[in-house]
């Protein structure tokens, strides 16, 4: 076998915008978290940039072993992977303490660890290598395929559910996202998928009441309250507090910005702006117009991702690239939308602008796959 150039056979461009997106991302967590830091924590300005660099150093040398190896070597570990997985989210479930409403956080020290954030990468590989393995049964329209439906299903929908149950809404709807962008766009025969979205939405409703009738919810009251997302600002003091203050901010920053630092908004009004209304905060430093780079930023990212999976010589490549593509796309879409009040604000970070250890881990993790997918396209490896 010749050897490989990994870093000449990577996709420059994705790799020269991601590169960018992180970097930003990383010097704005110092100005976007000053305030949250030095008041709330009483730590230096960058307590949260030094911790967020030891995160992207840590998915550094991931991405690094990732890029190496080869994506046929994940078969073996993948069971065991999605154990582990499944294990982790089920203790936070019966064991975990609740963190902003939700039950899913292991402290690990310097930072807290998030399953469910890595169990999107988990679920994207495992059923794209599903679809793989039973790609030639699936495609025999004289046989029922009902085992392969069903365990594909299983492992796409077993750790949403649990997450659903660990409080984190906003985390669930991206899982429920993924699985249903792989399972909708894969070669299960058309009225086979209908028949089991069917079934599936029957289970769901079932569990649905059985979870109602034991516990006498299905949301929480905190969930519930993020529906009444509508004109926020006339219910300021009530569910509008946040995303009233992102329209502050943004209408602050107008089309060039107040300049970098130089948001009034992170001083107390939005609560922990490097997160989840970080963005609020770019847009009031910079403007409107410089924000648009980030859109194509995203765009950009976007469509070399779907790109590659297209060009894919592998089926399980090609639905990794799909499945990364659509996990990115639902926090741009599910952030930005809350953000600007268009759907209900559920706490979904921003890619590589946002402040978060599981997150960014499960993000860089996420990319250095499809970059070794790329090399392994451009040369020939099955």
């Amino acid at each position: 076998m010749k050897k490989i150039n990994c870093l000449k056979s990577m996709d420059k461009v994705l790799l020269f915008v991601t590169i960018v997106m992180a970097i930003y991302g990383l010097f704005n967590i110092v100005t976007a978290s000053s305030r949250e830091a030095v008041t709330n924590l009483d730590k230096s300005i960058f307590y949260y940039f030094y911790r967020h660099l030891a995160i992207l150093f840590i998915g550094l040398i991931a991405s690094l072993i990732i890029i190496k190896t080869s994506i046929r070597k994940y078969q073996k570990l993948l069971p065991l992977i999605f154990i582990i997985t499944v294990i982790l989210n089920l203790w936070l479930v019966l064991k975990g303490s609740s963190t902003r409403g939700a039950n899913n956080w292991i402290p690990l020290g310097f930072f807290n660890l998030q399953p469910s954030e890595i169990s999107k990468i988990v679920i994207i590989v495992c059923m794209s290598f599903l679809f793989e393995k039973f790609d030639k049964s699936l495609k025999n329209n004289k046989v029922k395929h009902t085992e392969e439906i069903w365990t594909i299903i299983f492992v796409g929908i077993l750790i949403p559910g649990i997450v659903f149950l660990q409080k984190d809404l906003g985390t669930a709807i991206v899982l429920i996202g993924i699985f249903l962008i792989l399972y909708l766009t894969s070669s299960v025969p058309k009225q086979e998928k209908i028949n089991s979205m069917a079934i599936l939405i029957i289970i769901v409703f079932v569990g649905g009441l059985i979870m109602y009738s034991v516990k006498g919810y299905l949301l929480s009251d905190a969930q519930k309250a993020r529906f009444d997302f509508f004109n926020p600002c006339s219910k300021y003091a009530e569910t509008g507090y946040q995303v009233c203050n992102a329209y502050i901010a943004i209408n602050n920053g107008g089309a060039f910005g107040l300049g970098i630092g130089k948001s009034t908004q992170k001083y107390s009004y939005i609560p922990e702006p490097h997160t989840d209304m970080v963005f609020a905060i770019i847009s009031e430093e910079l403007g409107l117009i410089r924000c648009t780079l980030f859109f194509i930023g995203y765009f950009i990212i976007l469509y070399r991702i779907l790109r590659l999976s297209r060009m894919s010589k592998t089926i399980r490549n090609r639905y990794i690239c799909l499945g990364v593509a659509f996990f990115i796309f639902m926090h741009i879409l599910i952030n930005l939308g809350g953000l600007f009040g268009l759907i209900p604000l559920t706490g979904v970070p921003l890619p590589f602008l946002s402040y978060g250890g599981s997150f960014t881990l499960t993000l860089l993790i996420s990319i250095a796959i499809v970059q070794r997918i790329h090399i392994e396209t451009i040369n020939h490896i099955n």
